[in-house]
């Protein structure tokens, strides 16, 4: 079974003294301490569970303040039995959790948790994850490793479209007519000139997520399938010159712009 991505505020030294069940369990569990300061700042965790076996004011009061922050993923609060008495709706917390839990009850509540955040998700929007690669199309934003990247509309349109249909090849023809549109009087270079700029802003790491396929277009790649695809990246950078990208965009703003006018006349 897959592994959920956990994240435990605690100021214990590890997991199983908080919950034994989790190291049982094949889940990543990642300890941080209990305090908001630099949580959302961290890449984003399937689940994020509050120790309150020792200290139940301040597993509240932190529940509290990861409500008010707004964190996206869902809080579990893991508190002892007599801890119970003093749980209310304020707490904001999607789940708890008792210390005595075995791990099949635990990896249960867990899974479904996980599945009411996606749907919920979902249902205010399409969110594709590829990896540390978010991309939310209901906000218009993609966040690499937790942090929004600065992209231009039709740069968000170019990445989604090509995430929303990871694996298919398309061609710049192809691209132009699905995310400019048809009356899109632009050369197909536009498309080059986009991916290039997508490329930069991905950096490094992630540039090679889209993916080049050598005398017909573009791809996305899954993560986990890239090695092809950063050879071939590799290889066509050394090939293109990146002087020609401003002439090229400068003359395809200046044919859509003629035929826009054109357009207008008749």
């Amino acid at each position: 079974m897959s592994s959920l991505d956990l994240l435990l505020l605690t100021s214990a030294s590890n997991a199983g003294a908080v919950l034994p069940a989790l190291s049982l369990l094949p889940h990543s569990v990642h300890l941080g301490a209990p305090e908001v300061s630099g949580l959302l700042e961290r890449r984003p965790h399937d689940a994020v569970l509050v120790d309150g076996t020792q200290d139940l004011v301040g597993a509240r009061r932190l529940c509290g303040l990861l409500a008010a922050a707004d964190v996206e993923a869902p809080v579990v609060a893991v508190i002892g039995e007599g801890g119970l008495v003093a749980l209310s709706a304020d707490w904001g917390v999607a789940e708890i959790l008792l210390p005595t839990a075995g791990p099949a009850e635990v990896d249960a509540r867990l899974r479904l948790l996980h599945g009411r955040a996606e749907q919920q998700a979902q249902s205010e929007g399409e969110i594709l994850t590829f990896g540390e690669l978010v991309i939310e199309e209901a906000t218009y934003t993609a966040r690499l490793r937790g942090k929004p990247m600065e992209l231009t509309y039709k740069e968000f349109e170019l990445l989604k479209y090509l995430a929303q249909h990871a694996g298919r090849v398309f061609t710049r023809s192809q691209l132009l007519q699905e995310v400019w549109g048809y009356d899109f009087f632009g050369g197909a270079r536009t498309v080059d000139v986009h991916v290039r700029r997508l490329r930069a802003k991905l950096g490094p790491e992630h540039e090679q997520l889209i993916g080049t396929v050598r005398n017909v277009g573009y791809k996305f790649v899954r993560p986990g399938g890239t090695t092809q695809a950063l050879a071939e990246h590799r290889a066509e950078r050394r090939l293109v010159r990146y002087g020609a990208d401003s002439a090229d965009l400068l003359a395809d703003n200046v044919s859509e712009l003629i035929g826009r006018t054109t357009a207008s006349r008749h």
